[in-house]
């Protein structure tokens, strides 16, 4: 069966009704260097705050950052909430259904974990977002605490917990792994993140990259350095296109992560390592420079839940090759060159017919463009505000 590639549906609110939702969300993701999770908080709350029908809170499961909660916030979002210990609260809510949210953030009609765990609560409607399956599916990926979520996942569902997805993919296989009511789960979309500023000149892209000039062109791949992203693949893959493209380099962007040396071994072994480059975490705006000069995109993942940088590079006006891994077909739909995750040999050969048909390059160019118009957060945020509603009219009544 094709994945779907159309937005999910938002059903409409169960009980429609003018009056204000208190929602509490989870910030935490902010605090710390900004990834998938980290963007989606920042723009779905952004969008989130503007709405006239929710009266938006964040609190941060932390207790030596929560100080920078209010500077992380977008207008429209108050920072409320006591102090809330991560390690003590996440080894009782294990095992416990206390202590409940409302202790920390006040009464709330909703409380929405955005990050694979939402607090047990009294009264309140629970929310959680659960943006992919790694810790089922490779389990062998994940360091311990990420291992976790499943079991604090389960406990959600028992006391009726509502479950987002950032698509149908993930919204399946909820149900299917956690045998969850599909009623109470609910696929939407993420939006783009959009363009932090103009991005600077190929130059500058050169210059934040130290790329020599015997390079003219690059692959950029964009994610922290983790075995799900399959940057080995990408190396030997790359290895295969590089003999004959001389002027074509691969640079790696993203924080060292869990699978960090693995990667330095690879690089090392290859026989062009003086053309692959790391640079590292990179802030916004550099990174929106590198990404706009790219030759194309690179998005080798073995498993993905969602994938916002493949969708950035489409509206930077960049070629993507992405793997047929999770959600990706879904979000991507025709618009890039897709081949099946860990296939080094058919990866070179998308890396080789993007580099160089320049027809087949910029027909991805324009499907890109038409694909993210499929992609909103004020949509987004309509479909939340649905689910919240949703969420709080399904709530059994405490006894």
């Amino acid at each position: 069966m094709a994945a779907p590639t159309s937005p999910p549906p938002s059903p409409p609110a169960s009980s429609p009704t003018t009056s204000r939702l208190a929602v509490a969300v989870d910030a935490t993701p902010l605090l710390g260097v900004v990834t998938g999770v980290g963007s989606f908080c920042r723009n779905a709350f952004a969008a989130l705050g503007q709405r006239q029908d929710l009266d938006m809170s964040a609190f941060a499961v932390t207790w030596r950052r929560r100080e920078w909660l209010p500077g992380r916030l977008p207008q429209g979002v108050a920072a409320r909430q006591h102090a809330m210990p991560a390690r003590p609260l996440r080894a009782a809510w294990l095992r416990t259904d206390l202590p409940p949210a409302e202790w920390f953030v006040g009464p709330v009609d909703v409380v929405h974990g955005t990050n694979f765990v939402v607090p047990p609560t009294r009264r309140a409607a629970e929310v959680v977002t659960v943006h992919d399956l790694t810790p089922v599916r490779f389990a062998e990926m994940c360091e311990a605490p990420t291992l976790e979520f499943p079991r604090l996942i389960r406990r959600a569902l028992r006391r009726g917990a509502f479950v987002h997805t950032p698509s149908r993919y993930v919204a399946d296989e909820v149900v299917d792994v956690f045998g969850a009511d599909s009623s109470r789960v609910r696929p939407v979309w993420h939006g783009v993140p959009p363009a932090v500023a103009e991005a600077g000149t190929v130059a500058e892209a050169r210059d934040a990259l130290g790329l020599p000039p015997t390079v003219d062109r690059y692959i950029l791949a964009v994610g922290t350095v983790e075995p799900r992203k399959d940057y080995p693949g990408l190396v030997r893959a790359f290895d295969a296109v590089a003999s004959g493209c001389t002027g074509v380099a691969l640079v790696i962007a993203g924080a060292d992560g869990w699978g960090s040396a693995r990667l330095v071994e690879v690089i090392r072994a290859s026989p062009h390592r003086r053309r692959i480059f790391r640079s590292g975490y990179l802030s916004d705006d550099a990174l929106a420079t590198v990404r706009r000069w790219a030759a194309l995109v690179a998005y080798p993942s073995v498993y993905e839940g969602f994938g916002f940088p493949p969708l950035e590079a489409m509206s930077a006006g960049v070629p993507v090759v992405a793997t047929v891994a999770g959600a990706l077909p879904e979000v991507l739909g025709d618009a890039a060159e897709l081949v099946r995750p860990g296939e080094p040999d058919e990866l070179a050969g998308a890396l080789a017919r993007v580099l160089s048909d320049e027809q087949h390059r910029e027909a991805l160019i324009r499907k890109g463009f038409e694909r993210i118009s499929l992609f909103s957060w004020d949509a987004s945020a309509a479909g939340l505000a649905a689910l919240y509603r949703d969420a709080v009219a399904a709530r059994r009544p405490i006894r």
